[in-house]
């Protein structure tokens, strides 16, 4: 039932796997720390647009 796990007696066969997963991991933290600085950028712009908005419609009061 189980035929397809398999832990190989030669341990240098998990190199390519472990290569494979650091990649992946750095390509993770690279991609999260984007999303952050971009969402970070446009907070700002929110918050710029926000106060614009109020600045302009208590001077039509």
């Amino acid at each position: 039932m189980m035929e397809f796990l398999y832990f190989p007696e030669d341990k240098t066969e998990y190199i390519p796997a472990v290569i494979t997963l650091i990649i992946f991991m750095i390509g993770a933290v690279i991609t999260m720390y984007f999303f952050i600085k971009v969402s970070r950028k446009e907070e700002k712009k929110a918050e710029k647009q926000y106060q614009q908005y109020f600045e302009t419609k208590k001077d039509s009061d």
